[in-house]
């Protein structure tokens, strides 16, 4: 079975352009079968997107970045964003939107999780992430967040209310020292976790 989580996705490629206007700026993606998402911009990445805290001066990691729409969002308002994927069509298809959106403050990394990004600290950690992948991805994702951030760095997530939710809640309360829900809606919270 091949799911987005893949490193090589067994579906033929198909892609699908579309335009999104979000936090006062518009954007043109490339998706992609095989790469979470086709065809249009969830609704749990888009109330993570509206929500997520952004400073100028941040350096962020998009963990497990997609086609790339949290990443190349984020780099309209922080100076540097590192976007990492394990899915080698996601990490092509981010590439090409980082070209068509004229980003220059942004690059993609292949890899699983925080290897691309080993020994760097970031000012804050954002993910949509990969709820199918099963619990014990997402527990790595939380428990080793805090050592890719510098102090009082945040890790900010998107999860389904019926879907880990409390789960996800319980690992961040016992792994950081503030939690915080920044949003919630359409079935979805965010969490902002402060290290």
């Amino acid at each position: 079975m091949s799911h987005y989580y893949s490193e090589e996705p067994g579906t033929p490629l198909k892609t699908k352009t579309i335009e999104v206007c979000i936090r006062g700026h518009c954007f043109k993606f490339i998706t992609a079968s095989g790469v979470f998402s086709f065809g249009k911009l969830d609704r749990g990445t888009e109330l993570l997107i509206e929500s997520m805290v952004l400073d100028e001066g941040w350096r962020v990691l998009d963990l497990g970045c997609g086609y790339g729409a949290i990443g190349i969002v984020a780099s309209r308002f922080v100076d540097y964003v590192v976007m990492t994927d394990v899915n080698r069509r996601a990490v092509n298809i981010a590439r090409k939107n980082l070209k068509i959106n004229g980003v220059r403050n942004a690059e993609v990394r292949w890899g699983s999780l925080y290897e691309p990004v080993k020994g760097e600290k970031f000012d804050t950690i954002i993910t949509n992430p990969p709820v199918h992948a099963g619990k014990e991805v997402l527990r790595e994702i939380v428990i080793n967040a805090p050592r890719h951030l510098n102090d009082g760095g945040l890790l900010q997530l998107v999860i389904k209310t019926k879907q880990g939710a409390k789960y996800i809640k319980a690992l961040m309360d016992d792994h950081f020292t503030e939690v915080r829900e920044l949003a919630k809606g359409s079935g979805y919270r965010v969490y902002a976790g402060i290290a």
